[in-house]
């Protein structure tokens, strides 16, 4: 199983269960397995800036590559997560804080599920780096963490967030500018700078986002029963992309000139016209159950599927 994939030129990088890590370097032709330093599952990888690539799971699992997938290190995981959380809140409740007491308390219940002694059991769901080193986890039960110097040092940000249910946040993309956080229960989150805070942004769908696609002049967000929301005036109105399916969207893959290709995880392809809420249903094989989609080439997706990776052609569509 193939959960997330990441591409960079011809580079790419696909990441599964039990600390799958997988590497093309000819555009998804041929592929071969890295060594991992973690056998927790792997949910989403990503590109920062050069060749730093992170990804993140299960138990709190964060790795980064610093030469484009080849090898790996593990800089964060459910222990010195744990630790970290644990450690800022408890400083702050010494000092009188009741709201971070409160969120010591939810640690506390949370490690009565962990099924291993001092490992923080909810897993990273999705990462975000700007060029200048900022980046941020997001993941179940509403943990979030930011760095400011490339991932050296983290800082919790749950109390930063409009998200007092802690609903789980499966995505998060955008730009320095404009960055959002995705996650269940209708939730999508805006950066403000100002206020320094994710801030709720409201829409018309109250089920879950699996992901937003932030370009210039257009935000879409997707996710449950081929539900897909377009916004050109960053948030303030939505409207309803007619989909024609009721499976999961799995990705937003950019085609240019401002066309995107939707991705379900029953394997339809949706090619959302430009200035449309309509979709050109585009034939591809039939294929397993997709969990991730990436360009490959002009006139290709690669997959990441239940049963591995699968390359399919695009006929007649061209993604340049």
């Amino acid at each position: 199983m193939v959960s997330s994939l990441a591409r960079r030129g011809d580079r790419l990088v696909g990441v599964g269960p039990r600390g799958l890590v997988l590497l093309s370097v000819d555009g998804g032709g041929s592929w071969k397995q890295v060594p991992a330093p973690v056998s927790a599952d792997l949910v989403s990888v990503k590109f920062a800036a050069g060749d730093t690539v992170w990804a993140v799971g299960h138990d709190a699992v964060a790795l980064r590559s610093v030469d484009a997938g080849a090898t790996w290190e593990r800089v964060l995981d459910g222990r010195s997560v744990l630790k970290l959380l644990r450690s800022t809140y408890g400083s702050a409740a010494q000092a009188g804080d009741a709201r971070a007491k409160g969120m010591l308390d939810e640690f506390d219940r949370a490690m009565e599920q962990s099924a291993t002694p001092g490992v923080l059991p909810a897993p990273f769901l999705d990462v975000w780096f700007g060029a200048n080193g900022e980046g941020y986890l997001v993941g179940a039960f509403g943990l979030i963490l930011r760095t400011a110097d490339h991932g050296k040092t983290w800082a919790p940000w749950i109390e930063h967030v409009d998200n007092d249910s802690r609903f789980h946040l499966y995505g998060v993309s955008g730009t320095a500018e404009r960055l959002y956080v995705a996650g269940e229960q209708g939730l999508l989150l805006r950066l403000d700078r100002q206020q320094g805070r994710f801030v709720k942004v409201d829409t018309p769908y109250k089920g879950t986002y699996f992901g937003i696609d932030v370009q210039p002049g257009r935000l879409l967000a997707y996710g449950l029963r081929g539900n897909v929301y377009l916004s050109r005036n960053d948030g303030q109105q939505w409207d309803k992309v007619d989909t024609g399916i009721d499976a999961h969207i799995v990705a937003a893959v950019n085609a240019g000139d401002d066309r995107v290709l939707l991705v379900s995880q029953a394997g339809h392809v949706l090619a959302l016209k430009p200035g449309s809420l309509k979709v050109q249903p585009l034939q591809v094989p039939f294929t397993s159950e997709v969990l991730s989609a990436v360009a490959a080439g002009s006139k290709s997706l690669v997959f990441g599927q239940i049963n591995g990776i699968r390359v399919v052609e695009l006929m007649g569509y061209s993604l340049q």
